[in-house]
């Protein structure tokens, strides 16, 4: 099985002034194409070969297949959080969820960037649903990504530097603010639907 590199679901400028042409550009031409890469390059000729993405997750040790694997699966996903000029506020059973776990929106801002602003080094910060139902705020480091425990995420927002630096340079909470004007709040209803 040849992993590819999944399409952008908007064009390169789409995510301006939050993000620019050129940030996307280098993010997912380069990173994200070079994950793919890599990730086809290790799984040959191993047992990993036939796997998909989430089977490699959940299989791998530690290591280059894992990480360009979890990569792979956490830049798409990233992809998909974030729509043009974002979405609507969230409604309905979300909203109420996030409502009961967090006590409101602007709340759930406030803590989403503080887990952000405090995750040493590279990695994710996820809104995602954990055991037993309550919606939660993850971080995880690195390439690790939720779906390796089970946990069901909502979005994600990537706090690699790779992600802001052409626009924030080391600013990372500016970063954070912005990403809000992006959330894909249809694409979070979508994944809590179906958990």
């Amino acid at each position: 099985m040849t992993h590819e590199l999944p399409s952008l679901p908007y064009d390169l400028d789409a995510l301006e002034p939050y993000l620019s042409k050129e940030t996307l550009d280098f993010h997912y031409n380069k990173h994200h194409a070079t994950y793919v890469k890599n990730l086809n390059n290790l799984v040959k000729d191993s047992p990993f070969e036939e796997m998909n993405l989430t089977e490699i997750i959940q299989k791998a040790e530690p290591g280059g297949v894992f990480n360009n694997a979890a990569q792979v699966w956490n830049h798409t996903f990233y992809w998909q959080s974030m729509t043009p000029g974002g979405s609507k506020p969230p409604e309905g059973e979300l909203k109420k969820a996030l409502e009961q776990s967090f006590g409101s929106l602007d709340d759930l801002k406030q803590q989403f960037s503080d887990a952000g602003k405090t995750l040493f080094g590279s990695g994710w910060v996820w809104l995602a649903i954990k055991n037993g139902g309550s919606i939660e705020i993850v971080k995880t480091s690195n390439a690790e990504t939720p779906i390796r425990t089970g946990i069901q995420p909502l979005i994600v927002c990537d706090v690699w530097e790779h992600a802001y630096y052409i626009d924030y340079r080391n600013n990372r909470p500016k970063y954070l603010d912005e990403f809000w004007g992006l959330i894909n709040w249809e694409f979070a209803a979508k994944n809590y639907k179906s958990s």
